[in-house]
């Protein structure tokens, strides 16, 4: 019997035959910290390490991305802890100005199709974007991470969804996965790694996987695995053949089948990721403000398609639009060709890069009975504030900070 994605990946960091149910200790290939949850892992360490507590100083670092710079006490405290730990022990830390953590992992290359990575990151199962292993664990795991190298795991059962069919012009990454969601909202996937196949991850780009995996865990699923398709391949610059992909005889524990021929914008109502329905639907909804950033939409690809549908408009009057490049590269880049002054002509609020407006408040909460549109992953009550939140694609935030209300990227003038 041929074994999935992650069970071949789980076998080849163990030394055994790892099947879904078996319990097995994982080789991580990348252990980090943010600076949420990352002073702890640092007590832990103090504690518990010993003199010589990190296994692998070349695969152990700590990213801050949920709070940069520090604008509470609290988290310059945290922050500054884990920096003279890092002095003092040699390991790497992307500061306050490199970006989102997992964007990083993937961004520099550490985290390869078929690797291993845990951190104190909820969506670290990011990494399922590019083929590989990735999950957010709490503080007394990573810490055991940095000072053995391994972790053990109840290896998964896999689901194996195809999304059949291409979507509308228009429709992004985001409304797959919100489509996604919307399918799949009666914890079908729960506990459970998901592998992803069709016509339209054949040929997404990077960053639509990016987009598509980080909504894993809203879905209620483990990891949302994409086997890496030539635009994966070549960021990386790896063949097939070093790459991990499930065996053609390989054990699902279902498999489904998703139409997403000819898909419209989506659009999540709050309280809950899970509660999509059409933009279109949402049309007499005033908006306050729009997020346009998070891990979900904060590359490259993302701002430039933004900047390219805001160029030669404004933000309506009395909105705020807030943008938050994911990576320090990703906001030179943008710099260098002018996009970002796109959208500050526009009349776009730019920060540094990070997690924005989905953590902490680095670029602003809203307040209560605020209404905002953001393109980030969760819009459970409080998570960005007291108002509500709407989650949709870059498309569909552009056009509603333009026209003010909730709006397809379809009622400005061209589809780009």
């Amino acid at each position: 019997m041929g074994r999935t994605i992650v069970e071949k990946i789980m076998s080849s960091h163990s030394g055994v035959d790892c099947r879904a149910g078996d319990v097995a200790w994982i080789d991580i290939d990348n252990r980090t910290a943010r600076d949420f949850a990352g002073a702890s892992v640092v007590g832990n360490l103090e504690k518990y390490g010993g003199d010589f507590p990190i296994n692998d100083r070349q695969k152990t670092f700590f990213t801050f991305d949920c709070n940069v710079p520090a604008n509470t006490i609290p988290y310059a405290n945290n922050q500054h802890r884990i920096r003279l730990f890092a002095r003092k022990h040699d390991l790497k830390v992307f500061d306050v100005d490199a970006g989102i953590g997992s964007h990083i992992v993937i961004e520099n290359k550490f985290g390869k199709p078929g690797t291993t990575t845990v951190g104190t990151d909820s969506h670290l199962n990011i990494m399922g974007s590019v083929g590989a292993f990735g999950q957010g664990m709490g503080d007394v795991d990573i810490a055991y991470a940095f000072k053995t190298g391994n972790v053990w795991y109840d290896v998964p059962q896999t689901v194996k969804v195809t999304l059949e069919g291409i979507p509308a012009k228009g429709t992004e990454a985001k409304d797959v996965a919100l489509a996604m969601l919307r399918r799949f909202n009666n914890h079908e996937l729960l506990g459970k790694a998901v592998e992803i196949y069709g016509s339209w991850v054949e040929t997404a780009t990077l960053e639509d996987c990016i987009t598509f995996s980080s909504l894993a865990t809203e879905m209620g699923a483990i990891i949302a695995l994409i086997p890496p398709n030539d635009n994966v391949l070549g960021f990386f610059d790896i063949s097939r053949e070093e790459a991990v992909y499930a065996d053609s005889d390989a054990e699902y524990s279902e498999e489904y089948v998703l139409d997403i021929n000819e898909l419209e914008p989506l659009i999540a109502a709050p309280p809950s990721p899970s509660n999509v329905s059409p933009v279109s639907e949402h049309s007499d909804v005033k908006v306050d403000g729009v997020f346009i950033g998070s891990c979900t939409n904060g590359t490259y690809q993302d701002l430039k398609y933004a900047a390219e549908l805001l160029k030669g408009h404004k933000v309506a009057s009395g909105i705020m639009l807030k943008v938050v490049p994911a990576t320090r590269e990703t906001w030179s880049r943008l710099l260098d060709e002018g996009l970002l002054k796109d959208i500050f002509d526009a009349g776009g609020i730019i920060s540094n890069a990070g997690c924005g407006g989905c953590a902490s408040g680095q670029i602003g909460m809203t307040g209560e009975k605020e209404i905002q549109v953001s393109t980030s992953n969760r819009n459970f009550k409080g998570k960005q504030g007291k108002g509500n939140t709407y989650l949709a694609g870059v498309g569909t935030a552009v056009a509603s900070a333009v026209l003010g209300r909730i709006a397809s990227v379809h009622e400005l003038k061209e589809v780009r």
